[in-house]
């Protein structure tokens, strides 16, 4: 008997020579991809309860009332976030999840991945008062300053080809200063004194650490554009930089070799965010607190500062992080009177 490897390369392989790829595709292939991920996901009766999770986890931050605002800092301390429609909950549960171990307030500056309408924008303002908005419109007004398409093509383009890209060019582009973007699908347990520390005050650019080297292209490529050592592992769900400081018309000739010798992938935005990294002092998060892809176990009982939840972990994620975050918040009573104004 053929083994079950030998089965679908034969079906694979007759299918193509008789011009049958795209129902192999659909009849097999697929199929076969849909059960590997149910069993990565835990199974059918797990798939339904993350997605009841998720379903829940929207209706709570739907019902979270106005948040009480903390003290304004002597200087201002802001986070960033590339969000939308299908996010917009998630950033809000990352925000109150970091604002409630910091006295002061924090400030969660948005920018809208074209999705982020004023239906969503109200729903996080409404929590969040003093929150601070970039519209879809703010964005590419700005880029058509700093980043014409008669000059940059291939990066306005490439930012609807892999909208991750945006993570550089819609929050830098024409602006000023140190931001650190926040991924939304991330939670704080615990004070997360190092990038409280950034935020007071950024002085290098900043990121976290992957299970893995995840740069989408071979090293051979990356060393010949790189300026010098490339950080192994760089993740950035936590992504610090400073704007002015990033050379686009460098990074579009990055972008270029990179399609042209070893063509896209999924990954295109941290490989060049590494190269960005490349030959420069970083400040790094301790991978042992601030953990990307944390287990199930780590989901139910929170041990570290900070959850980032990657891939197959959005299972802790919609079962088990962000109810802790909801618990705690209520407990601690973060929200405002009627009464009480926004400084």
């Amino acid at each position: 008997l053929m083994r079950a490897s030998s089965v679908l390369s034969f079906v694979k392989s007759t299918a193509r020579a008789v011009g049958m790829g795209k129902l192999y595709r659909l009849g097999i292939r697929k199929p076969v991809n849909t059960v590997k991920q149910s069993i990565r996901e835990g199974g059918p009766l797990e798939q339904w309860r993350t997605r009841r999770g998720k379903e829940e986890m929207i209706e709570a931050a739907e019902q979270l009332p106005k948040t009480k605002p903390p003290p304004s800092p002597s200087e201002p301390m802001k986070v960033h976030f590339l969000t939308g429609a299908d996010h917009w909950y998630q950033s809000l549960f990352c925000f109150l999840s970091l604002q409630r171990f910091c006295e002061e307030r924090v400030t969660p500056v948005l920018y809208s991945d074209g999705s982020l309408s004023e239906v969503y924008r109200e729903k996080f303002r409404r929590v969040v008062p003093w929150v601070e908005i970039q519209t879809l419109g703010d964005i590419e007004a700005r880029l058509n300053k700093a980043l014409p398409e008669s000059e940059y093509p291939l990066l306005r383009e490439w930012r609807h080809i892999q909208p991750l890209t945006r993570k550089i060019t819609d929050l830098h582009a024409g602006a000023e200063g140190w931001k650190l973007l926040l991924d939304s699908d991330m939670l704080f347990f615990r004070k997360p004194q190092f990038l409280l520390d950034y935020l007071r005050q950024p002085e290098r650019p900043c990121f976290m650490v992957d299970i893995d080297t995840a740069y989408g292209y071979s090293p051979q490529l990356r060393y010949r554009l790189a300026d010098g050592p490339i950080p192994e592992a760089a993740n950035i769900g936590i992504f610090g930089l400073k704007s002015e400081s990033i050379d686009f018309d460098r990074i579009q000739r990055w972008l270029r070799v990179l399609l042209e010798e070893e063509n896209t992938h999924y990954n295109i935005t941290q490989g060049l965010s590494s190269l960005i990294f490349s030959g420069r002092d970083c400040a790094v998060a301790a991978s042992d607190e601030y953990v990307v892809f944390p287990s199930l176990e780590e989901g139910k009982s929170p041990t570290v500062t900070l959850h980032h939840y990657v891939a197959e972990s959005k299972r802790a994620y919609f079962q088990y992080g962000w109810r802790h975050v909801h618990q705690s918040i209520v407990e601690e009573d973060v929200f405002a009177t009627d009464t009480e104004p926004v400084q």
